[in-house]
């Protein structure tokens, strides 16, 4: 079975969430990012969101862990908690 590591950061909106990826696209560390803004208790974490499994997470995304590419922050991506930062770590097929 497919499995994943990833790490997301959590905002309110999606304005937010743009601003913090851009953050990181200009070289802000994601761990760091994701312990001052994200309001997802893994961000105590560094948004680390551990090894998961296809339909453990919520469909929009799994959409994303699953099929993006690995080491590349993806969003925002909106779910029924807000609006998140993802970025896979690891995956197996």
């Amino acid at each position: 079975m497919a499995q994943a590591e990833a790490r997301h950061i959590l905002v309110d909106t999606e304005e937010r969430c743009e601003q913090l990826k851009t953050q990181i696209a200009g070289g802000a560390d994601f761990a760091d990012v994701a312990k001052e803004h994200s309001s997802c208790p893994s961000s105590a974490n560094g948004g680390d969101l551990g090894s998961f499994g296809p339909g453990q997470m919520v469909p929009e995304f799994d959409k994303v862990v699953f099929s993006a590419p690995i080491n590349e922050v993806q969003g925002p991506v909106k779910t029924q908690f807000g609006y998140h930062l993802l970025e896979i770590t690891s995956r197996t097929d």
